[in-house]
């Protein structure tokens, strides 16, 4: 929908972005069977030049880019899978969908170049017909390629409030340095609020904030009182690239914004292929417990194996780099950060049928909604439509509220909301699977670790700075597309580069 999302004079229609990962890999996708990746044998050691903790695209990046500066490595990842957030979930059809990061769109060049050179193709999102708006019990198709793009059809005045409010946001943003947030010149006054007490300030118009509210959810997972001002307008900024300042509405549209295209077999194709490159490098179901320096270098224990390296990159989300153990300690304002740095709340709910039945109906399969477990939808489809697939993102308070509902609880709350969206068709799908990752013990939430007020400003030096020979990348760690597969990419590029020049 946007507001975000949608195209620019006016706030449009939401749409939803690249996400998460984790979860076993997929049917119908490349799996690393062939190459000499695989589980630790038991007790093994290795001494190389470089650790990478973690084998998402961040880590699988950063190694390949190490490995091609002439360099020693070693990945060790916690899963029995690749691709951290990103991941393909196989379906009783044989067919398969993403379980996290998944949509690319324009801007996010380091992901796409990726992809290209592994041979991973992409397809347009499905995105003909109408969308839906369902406010009030009321469902109220529209358009998404009139003058108006693609704009709810909410209260004038609701529109003209939420448009003054994105473009002021757009405008804030750009004051915002990527690589810097902290030194915005207004950074202490952005970063002593939260998202929500700024946009009950200037989304007046209920509309209008529902609009913003939807936005916010459906960008982070997380509510607008969670979240600092200064972080969403970061966020904002990084929606671009070195040439293209981001905006609101590249994070929110389908169409030219970052839900514009998917990955032919999977967005996990990309992080198998580029393990399969790496070969017996990247060590599977590897968790590591521990980081010691001794004697000049580093010593990394994992699951199953030891590695001796002279410098280690940790490619992980930082809440999840905090439980590892670190000898000596980490600077205080390093481990500060990684404790005020928590997970958003989500899941993917896809509800598989014969067909996509609702595209006869004139739909696109995107959905904004003012209530239910699910708000926010796609077609999720493979390109051929050989069958129908609806994906459902459930976010922030929702997911919080069946973290601990059993599957089948989950799928009659989803159901039930499809067919309010779609009529009964969708009360009976011919399989539904579910991916909660907040229940994931290797993410424990997504799409991204967000800071809520206080913690830029405070502590975010302290992001991408080495701990000695300690590097940090992954997603939360990039000045552009922070928070996606782009992101990951370019955290992975940018730490190579530090160690090369470090070693």
């Amino acid at each position: 929908m946007h507001v975000a999302r949608e195209r620019q004079h006016q706030p449009r229609a939401l749409s939803r972005r690249s996400l998460l990962g984790g979860a076993a890999a997929a049917a119908g996708a490349v799996t690393l069977t062939g190459t000499a990746a695989g589980p630790a044998s038991a007790a093994s050691t290795r001494d190389v030049d470089v650790a990478v903790v973690g084998g998402g695209l961040a880590g699988l990046t950063a190694a390949r880019d190490l490995v091609a500066g002439g360099r020693t490595v070693a990945v060790l990842e916690a899963r029995d899978r690749v691709g951290g957030r990103v991941v393909n979930l196989p379906l009783a059809n044989g067919g398969f969908s993403e379980g996290g990061g998944e949509f690319i769109g324009p801007t996010q060049d380091r992901i796409k170049a990726l992809a290209d050179s592994l041979g991973v193709a992409t397809f347009t999102t499905y995105n003909t017909g109408k969308n839906l708006l369902y406010k009030d019990g009321k469902k109220t198709p529209y358009a998404t390629d009139g003058i108006l793009g693609s704009v709810p059809p909410i209260d004038a005045a609701g529109l003209a409030n939420a448009a003054i409010v994105q473009a002021s946001l757009d405008d804030m943003a750009k004051q915002v340095p990527v690589d810097a947030p902290w030194t915005a010149a207004k950074a202490a006054e952005w970063d002593k609020q939260t998202f929500e007490s700024w946009l009950n300030a200037h989304a007046v118009i209920p509309s209008a904030k529902f609009l913003l509210d939807v936005a916010c959810t459906s960008i982070f997972s997380a509510q607008p009182r969670e979240l600092s001002l200064l972080f969403v307008l970061f966020y904002i900024a990084a929606a671009g690239n070195e040439s293209d300042p981001g905006t609101l509405e590249r994070l929110t549209d389908t169409a030219n914004g970052a839900q514009e295209s998917r990955f032919v077999g999977g967005s996990q194709q990309v992080p198998i292929k580029l393990a399969a490159t790496l070969g017996d490098r990247v060590v599977l179901s590897a968790p590591v417990r521990s980081i010691a320096r001794s004697g000049g270098k580093y010593l990394v224990t994992a699951d199953g194996i030891t590695v001796t390296a002279k410098k280690v990159v940790v490619a992980v989300p930082p809440p999840l780099a905090g439980r590892i153990v670190f000898d000596p300690l980490l600077p205080a304002s390093r481990d500060q950060l990684g404790q005020r740095l928590p997970m958003g709340s989500i899941g993917k709910a896809i509800a598989v049928y014969d067909s996509p039945f609702w595209r006869a109906d004139g739909l696109n399969g995107q959905v904004v909604s003012d209530s239910g477990v699910v708000r926010s939808t796609f077609d999720n489809s493979p390109p051929d439509a050989s069958y129908g697939a609806l994906m459902g993102f459930i976010e922030a308070d929702e997911m919080r509220a069946h973290d601990a509902s059993d599957v089948d609880e989950v799928k009659a709350a989803v159901l039930k909301d499809y067919a309010a969206y779609f009529g009964d068709k969708a009360k009976s799908p011919t399989s539904f699977v579910l991916q909660r990752w907040d229940n994931e013990g290797f993410s424990r939430g997504g799409p991204v670790a967000y800071a809520p007020p206080g913690v830029l400003t405070e502590y975010g030096a302290a992001l991408r700075k080495p701990a000695d020979g300690i590097h940090w990348a992954g997603t939360e760690t990039s000045t552009y597309w922070n928070g996606f597969m782009d992101g990951a990419v370019r955290s992975g590029e940018r730490v190579a580069k530090e160690v090369l020049a470090a070693l």
